[in-house]
């Protein structure tokens, strides 16, 4: 099978989104990206920027444009299945040199390569990575245009996948399980973080993933009560929870399959919050499913852990959007206004938090007529934890 998303699929998604930005009342939308946050780019265009930013101008009616900085020319024809595309100096890289010699172009250009006859009403895409230097080439270029944010009119898109989207996700998921299988095998007291991570690494890179799904989680002690760490040339040590939280990406599209183990024996009260944490996630199995209000999902998770005597170790909701990102829109909140559907995925994340040490175990799903399908179903015992 070919894990890729064919070209007329993207062809769909910015049709689609036409649509919606005529709905809206908007005349176009600019949607961002970077490096890091490079979803909604490569979700219409493929493109994915390496030192640089990137935007896709999409006007209601029309050609969508890919925008990019002055030195990804050569790269962005190879890759973009979007065919016009646009040099700008607002996308460049970081460090901000002046490229004298190199033609650039400005939004007034952008809009009329893409056969907009008119545009006074322009939506913006990507807001919470937008940098100041686009949204000022936006307001010095296009006076007298109304700015507008409308993530939420893009957003929407990437939450149902089709066939192809999961198709790529449960092969993200396949290198993931041989990942972190390595890891169980190969994980030694005395080994650095770092070497820990270089095992899943290279079992992304040998079994098919493109690049890793996220950063790749394997800390112990203290750090494991952080809902967000980085690795460490720290050693692994006995009697500690070592959290692992390994994603592969494949076509575009992430995993992550997370667990808590260890070497030797766990502190009494570490060992029952390992245990709990399992029923927990299991427990979320069971409340995903389609047609039904995502915050009553998050208030029974919530209800039940309170019930069970954990409250004080819960930091924030169950379950979160994975798609391109590991963690995207929509989140599964008790403050959610929206109801699951069919072919929507998640990262179903149970994390807890105690005082010097925390858990997370976690893997994705697709949201069913009746359930939900796990992306995978390894590594869902406590037999996998005890590496001694």
């Amino acid at each position: 099978m070919n894990y890729t998303i064919p070209k007329q699929e993207y062809f769909d998604r910015i049709a689609k989104f036409q649509a919606r930005i005529k709905k809206a009342g908007l005349d176009a939308c600019l949607v961002h990206g970077t490096e890091s946050d490079f979803a909604n780019v490569r979700y219409l265009t493929e493109y994915w920027p390496t030192f640089e930013q990137a935007g896709v101008f999409v006007p209601a009616k029309g050609d969508a444009v890919l925008l990019i900085g002055p030195e990804s020319y050569k790269y962005a024809v190879g890759r973009s299945v979007v065919p016009k595309i646009a040099l700008m100096l607002n996308y460049r890289e970081s460090a901000e040199p002046d490229y004298p010699g190199i033609p650039l172009a400005t939004y007034p250009e952008v809009v009329k390569m893409s056969g907009l006859k008119s545009l006074k009403k322009l939506g913006l895409v990507g807001t919470a990575v937008m940098t100041k230097p686009t949204l000022d080439a936006v307001a010095n270029q296009l006076p007298g245009v109304q700015v507008v944010a409308a993530d939420e009119v893009f957003r929407p898109l990437r939450w149902i996948k089709s066939e192809n989207e999961l198709n790529c996700h449960r092969k993200a998921f396949k290198v993931a399980e041989k990942a972190v299988q390595a890891m169980l095998n190969e994980l030694k007291p005395g080994m650095t973080e770092f070497q820990a991570i270089g095992i899943a690494q290279r079992e992304i890179y040998a079994n098919g993933g493109e690049y890793e799904g996220h950063s790749l989680y394997c800390f112990g002690g203290d750090r494991t009560s952080n809902g967000i760490s980085r690795p460490t040339g720290a050693k692994l040590k006995k009697n500690e929870i070592i959290q692992l939280n390994i994603g592969a990406r494949v076509g575009g599209y992430s995993s992550s399959i997370g667990l808590p183990v260890w070497f030797g024996k766990l502190p009494k009260e570490q060992l029952k919050l390992v245990e709990f944490g399992l029923r927990a996630h299991k427990f979320t199995f069971e409340l995903m499913k389609a047609g039904v209000e995502a915050s009553s999902i998050a208030q029974k998770y919530y209800d039940w852990g309170c019930a069970e005597g954990w409250k004080d170790y819960m930091l924030y909701g169950p379950v979160h959007g994975l798609g391109i990102m590991e963690t995207e829109s929509p989140w599964i909140e008790t403050t959610s206004k929206y109801k699951l559907q069919e072919n929507m995925t998640y990262q179903i994340d149970t994390f807890f938090t105690g005082n010097g040490y925390g858990l997370r175990w976690e893997r994705g799903c697709i949201i069913r007529k009746g359930g939900c399908e796990l992306l995978s179903k390894k590594f869902m015992s406590m037999d996998y934890c005890k590496l001694d």
